[in-house]
């Protein structure tokens, strides 16, 4: 799956989580990946945090961060 494909599929998560408090949005983001995304996924999102998460919207970003443990 290509990069910009992940970061639009985990904006869209943190859109939808958008409307909770904060800390159960970036859990519920988090969640998500966890549950839902295939390791392959994950891995490649994974990278994309390393090399700094162009376009992810801070939630998502910090929903990535904490599912896999780049925080």
């Amino acid at each position: 799956m290509k990069t910009d494909e992940l970061v639009t599929m985990a904006n869209q998560i943190a859109a939808y989580f958008r409307a909770y408090p904060e800390d159960e949005a970036v859990e519920g983001v988090a969640d998500h990946i966890r549950q839902f995304w295939d390791p392959r996924m994950r891995d490649g999102l994974r990278g994309h945090l390393a090399a700094g998460g162009e376009g992810l919207d801070g939630l998502a970003k910090r929903g990535a961060e904490r599912a896999l443990g780049a925080a």
